[in-house]
């Protein structure tokens, strides 16, 4: 199963990276992030949990799940300023550090969430509600803002050619739904496991 998950992971990474290469505009963009740090991240991170590559088992006070949630914010926030998104959006080198520092900071966020046992749980659980809320926190901001904020995007051109406002309010909410649903999904799903656990205690 865990290898199974790895396979799905690796090939919804690609998939994302594509969707996110293919210049579909402020949706494509928010599309392909979305499939790799809430959809093929948690696959991912499922896949190595017990492994020697279970990074929360290798360094688990440096891979906690608020810590790493924190670091997520950082860089899912970071990489949507207008200066850093002109960077990602004009050469290629800077669009690579762009994507794989989204994979790492997905997975670590995963890993640390999904291999959290006793009072960590809770922590885990915090960690993906936060990570939920300000997800959709920034995809509402990005999708209710009433000009282009990433002129060299605007550029390209819309995702099935709506103009740029309208791409940018489609991607924030692109980002809202599937980056808000993902880490409340799971979230949810922790807290569920940690109520049972609880009952039958």
């Amino acid at each position: 199963m865990k290898r199974g998950s790895l396979v799905a992971g690796v090939a919804l990474l690609a998939l994302g990276w594509l969707v996110s290469a293919l210049g579909l505009g402020m949706v494509g963009h928010m599309a392909g992030h979305m499939i790799a740090v809430a959809i093929a991240a948690p696959l991912l991170a499922w896949g190595m949990i017990g492994t020697r590559y279970d990074l929360a088992l290798r360094a688990p006070q440096l891979v906690h799940p608020l810590a790493m949630s924190l670091v997520e914010l950082a860089v899912v926030w970071g990489w949507h300023l207008p200066a850093m998104r002109a960077l990602a959006d004009t050469q290629l080198a800077w669009l690579a550090v762009e994507q794989l520092s989204f994979l790492a900071a997905g997975v670590l966020l995963w890993a640390a969430v999904l291999g959290a046992g006793g009072d960590r749980r809770v922590g885990g659980i915090g960690a993906l509600l936060l990570t939920s809320m300000h997800m959709t926190l920034l995809g509402a901001l990005i999708g209710l803002a009433p000009r282009p904020l990433y002129p060299m995007m605007a550029m390209h051109g819309g995702f099935a050619g709506l103009g740029p406002v309208e791409d940018q309010q489609l991607g924030g909410v692109v980002m809202l739904v599937i980056g808000g649903a993902s880490y409340l999904l799971g979230a949810l799903a922790m807290l569920g496991g940690l109520i049972r656990q609880e009952a039958r205690a």
